[in-house]
């Protein structure tokens, strides 16, 4: 039997509360544990995004707007009028493990769990409805399908609350990590001309840090100021970002997350982020 809105509703502003008092960022998930949609003010990205999706032009809305960027330790704003829309509506309460220092490894059904027990380190467990979130302490780039029935929720994502879980807390494995890292294709045809500067000369020019910098920025800014055709103009800068950068070893997951920040800011999601970068990195090789 259905509970009552408001019985729903109060039992997950209790969850909500507690979780932010102990420093977890959270948020309403709505039907099919999808997070509020945007308002009519930052519908496509319109107001530039919360501060934590991009550093410039902070999104001022009140509201639970941007998904995973609106989670939040504020309980003044978890119980604002602003949020009570939300409220009424929601199905349950998710949480940003990047923002509380955790990555969660989803695991989807029963293969995943075993595959899990065998490879990675034990650590605290939680029942989900078809698997099992395994928490861990540390934050990490968030991915999807790293392997069937797997998901990585850290960094950009969200996950939802299904309770404290049992068991201790272990620090995020490297096995964890290396489930993010794909293995990469043989170059191309014509991809060795494409990058060859980047790794000319022996010595590597990148590593100086204004220029690698000023790179970075200056993608950045291309990203930002797009005003139309998004998609193209992202791949197009991840393109020319891992055509000079992608074989030297200069490039590090903090530039690359730095280019998916600008980029969701502007409407990509994590998941077109990704597949952009891996198309660029395959089509160059790198």
């Amino acid at each position: 039997m259905t509970q009552p809105t408001p019985v729903r509703r109060e039992r997950l502003m209790t969850a909500a509360l507690e979780l932010a008092a102990a420093g977890v960022p959270v948020l309403p998930l709505r039907a099919r544990k999808l997070p509020v949609g945007n308002c009519p003010a930052c519908r496509d990205n319109a107001c530039g995004g919360r501060p934590n999706m991009k550093t410039v032009g902070a999104c001022a809305c009140p509201a639970p707007c941007h998904g995973w960027a609106a989670a939040t330790t504020d309980t003044a704003v978890l119980v604002s009028r602003p949020w009570a829309t939300a409220w009424r509506e929601a199905q349950a309460v998710a949480y940003h493990p990047g923002g509380a220092g955790l990555t969660v490894v989803d695991l989807d059904n029963a293969d995943a769990i075993t595959w899990a027990r065998e490879n990675l380190a034990p650590t605290r467990t939680v029942a989900t409805t078809r698997g099992e979130h395994w928490i861990y302490l540390g934050a990490m780039r968030g991915a999807n399908n790293v392997r069937t029935g797997v998901d990585i929720k850290s960094l950009m994502a969200y996950a939802r609350w299904l309770g404290p879980g049992t068991g201790p807390m272990t620090a995020l494995p490297d096995a964890v990590r290396a489930l993010t890292v794909k293995e990469r294709p043989a170059p191309q045809r014509g991809a060795v001309a494409a990058v060859s500067a980047a790794s000319a000369g022996g010595v590597c020019r990148h590593r100086t840090p204004a220029y690698l910098e000023r790179g970075i920025a200056m993608a950045e800014g291309r990203i930002t100021d797009a005003r139309s055709a998004v998609h193209h103009t992202v791949y197009r800068v991840f393109l020319a970002v891992l055509s000079t950068h992608g074989r030297c070893g200069c490039l590090t997951e903090t530039h690359a997350q730095r280019l998916f920040v600008a980029a969701q800011a502007k409407g990509e999601s994590p998941r077109h982020c990704a597949v952009a970068w891996a198309n660029a990195r395959t089509a160059l090789g790198v």
